[in-house]
């Protein structure tokens, strides 16, 4: 007899599934929530490469789940399936953390630690997820129904409680918290890992309370077996055969009949299946391309993360009793393509954001070209000429914010241009070396020694040549100098400091000290998505400030984000929830796992798909998001014709089906059994 919650039909080991559930969808969307710039920011790969890995590891999750399915049921059962996935699971998590440390090694030992991790993470996510709620299912007695139906609510309740939490969370551990010198990824991956450790503590925890059921047999394997048997024999025998009703009962002379009804049904939801990867490949892009675009906007306010915890039961308890009301017959696949349209619509908000962000953005340079901008720290207008270029038409004025980035165009790799640079009339030629898709600035500045202070009239003109400078020091003395957490050292005479990553906020009071005294500085806002050149110059007051804006604040309102987060999860709502709610009502009995690995495959193919156009497209973002809702939007269309032909049924048809076949077989077993005992009854006769 099993324990049950005080009072009530449910067993107390769902409690331990629940905060099981809870735990491990707080690791795996802890840890997601910072891959896409993890791989940005601190693997240094582009936005594409970033986006392709992020997608095949989302697909990777979701292939898996077959493979956890078919350990379970054929060899390890349930129970220790989920207990072997998931130390792999945790082992994954590690792996992935020490890869975030930069003193384990270079780029090269944290890109194959971070990968092994991530396959680990995969196999262990995966492995377990047909495995946990299902297990839970199986922890009810079957007259309790009711209560098994209340614990699937709470249980999709505990994974977007644990996803919500945790993608508010870890961003915080990876921006607020500094390690190592830098954003502390570490940190925020080892937090989910030792959420996942609790996982797996508490599940082992409540082990002499489950009911554990034997593996049965894999069904999918089955089913795989009947199908490939239906087509062999097929192929074999329609020739000389005569024709059947349909091509499964090609295999009658080895599978039972009720087995071939079963998986007709199933297949008939899975032509169903073929369009919905589109949907997926929208709905995941929120974690890739949506978070790229959101690091280009102003962040003043946070996205409402609980949306989906909103919107489910305002659809529930609002938008369909509308609905009803109005006498629509809204059925589950009208839903479903609703939900298609609603993603479609939340990829059109998208892209007039990204168009708008775009106005702000420096686009990177391209293939034989790189990125030239100009500071002029003379006490007079400069002027800039480049051979077969003309990119500075008019003169530059004294610390004036340098213009946009300018494209110099290059045959080959590399270029040599000697820059003529026009200063009080007197021409200054500056041999220079270009590299292609690189972006470099040209800080023209007064002529100085090591051991003396700047000239107050040049006698010649220095030419430095960096990429995104941070702090200038014309100052005659170093300087160091904190800022948000990161610390600046600049050498003496117009020494550079490279670009580091600022907290956006007002900096008035910047301690600035040298070796011989300490200086304040204001530096005033530093905003999102700006790039600051700030110029340290000596005046009798002790250090004057120049605060350069070489690349422009992101003006875009993250808010406007707020649509399309709104739409997608509408849709998700309306498409995910019924799609689950609509594969386990069409289902026999025995073949609700087939169709949930089924639904779970077309979430991997969806991230197959924004594969294939990350890598193959070469689209500019804002018209990768319009393809990709006229490609959903076309999905839609098909997917309702395909809908309009579809007849829902009962899975409890098919015991009405066989009941006769099941009671003439059970009379000829007692026949049989009846015949059998007459020899015997004559022989105590005798």
């Amino acid at each position: 007899m099993f324990q049950k919650l005080c009072g009530t039909n449910y067993p107390v080991s769902i409690a331990f599934i629940i905060v099981n559930e809870f735990c491990e969808r707080f690791s795996y969307y802890g840890m997601k929530a910072l891959l896409t710039l993890y791989f940005k920011n601190y693997l240094h790969w582009d936005k594409d490469l970033s986006t392709a890995i992020y997608h095949a590891f989302s697909s990777l999750c979701y292939f898996t789940p077959v493979l956890g399915a078919i350990i379970a049921d054929s060899w390890l059962g349930k129970f220790k399936t989920i207990i072997y996935l998931s130390i792999v699971y945790v082992i994954g998590h590690v792996i992935k953390s020490i890869g975030a440390i930069p003193s384990v090694g270079d780029n090269t030992v944290h890109i194959v630690l971070s990968m092994a991790g991530l396959v680990l993470i995969a196999l262990g996510t995966g492995g377990i997820k047909p495995c946990v709620s299902a297990f839970g299912g199986d922890q009810f007695e079957d007259k309790h129904t009711e209560e098994r139906r209340k614990f699937f609510s709470i249980f999709y309740m505990s994974i977007n409680a644990g996803s919500v939490l945790s993608t508010l969370i870890t961003p915080i551990l990876r921006g607020d918290v500094k390690c190592f010198g830098n954003d502390c990824y570490a940190l925020a991956f080892g937090v989910p890992a030792v959420l996942m450790m609790i996982s797996l503590v508490v599940f082992i925890a409540g082990s002499g309370l489950y009911k554990k059921s034997p593996p049965e047999g894999n069904i999918l394997l089955s089913v795989c077996g009947c199908i490939g048997f239906a087509v062999k024999n097929r192929w074999k025998r329609s020739k000389h055969d005569p024709k059947r009703d349909h091509w499964l009962n090609w295999a009658e002379e080895k599978y039972p009949k009720r087995l071939i009804e079963e998986i007709k049904m199933v297949l008939r939801v899975l032509v169903l299946y073929i369009p919905l990867p589109m949907f997926w490949a929208l709905f995941d892009q929120q974690g890739s391309r949506w978070t790229l675009q959101a690091t280009r906007m102003n962040l003043n306010i946070l996205l409402n993360a609980f949306l989906i915890l909103v919107f489910v039961p305002i659809f529930d308890m609002g938008v369909y009793p509308l609905i009803g009301l109005c006498k629509i017959n809204f059925t589950p696949l009208k839903k479903m393509a609703t939900g298609m349209i609603f993603a479609a619509l939340a990829f059109v908000a998208a892209t007039m954001v990204e168009i708008d962000v775009t106005k702000t953005v420096v686009p990177a340079p391209n293939s034989g070209e790189s990125l030239l901008q100009v500071f002029n720290l003379m006490e007079n207008e400069v002027k800039v000429q480049i051979p077969g270029n003309d990119l500075f038409p008019d003169a530059i004025s004294s610390y004036e914010d340098p213009s946009e980035y300018q494209r110099v165009q290059l045959r080959g790799t590399t270029k040599n241009l000697t820059v003529k640079v026009t200063y009080n009339e007197q021409v200054h030629d500056c041999a220079l070396t270009f590299h292609e898709e690189k972006s470099y600035s040209l800080i023209i500045h007064h002529g100085t020694t090591s051991l003396h202070p700047i000239e107050p009239v040049p006698q010649s003109l220095s030419f430095v040549f960096f990429f995104s400078a941070r702090f200038i020091n014309g100052h005659n003395e170093g300087l160091n100098i904190s800022v948000g957490g990161q610390e600046f050292e600049v050498a003496p005479a117009y020494g550079i400091t490279p670009n580091k990553s600022i907290a956006r906020g007002e900096y008035r009071e910047v301690k600035c000290i040298s070796s011989q005294m300490e200086y304040i500085i204001d530096l005033g806002l530093l905003d999102f998505g700006a790039s600051y050149s700030v110029i340290l110059k000596t005046n009798l007051q002790g250090i004057e400030v120049f605060k350069m804006e070489d690349v422009h604040a992101n003006n875009v309102s993250i808010a406007w984000q707020v649509p399309q987060y709104a739409l997608i999860t509408a849709g998700e709502v309306m498409f995910s929830i019924t799609g689950l709610e609509f594969s386990y009502s069409q289902a026999p009995a025995n073949m609700k796992s087939v169709l949930q690995a089924g639904w779970l495959m077309t979430v991997a193919f969806g991230n197959v798909i924004v594969l294939i156009v990350a890598e193959g497209a070469e689209l500019q973002q804002w018209a990768e998001f319009v393809l990709f809702a006229a490609l959903l939007v076309a999905v839609c269309i098909i997917f309702s014709i395909i809908a309009y032909f579809y007849t829902y049924v009962n899975p409890k048809q098919l015991d009405n089906m066989f009941q006769d076949d099941s009671k003439e077989d059970n009379l000829k077993k007692e026949t049989v059994q009846d015949l059998a005992l007459i020899p015997v009854f004559r022989n105590t006769m005798m």
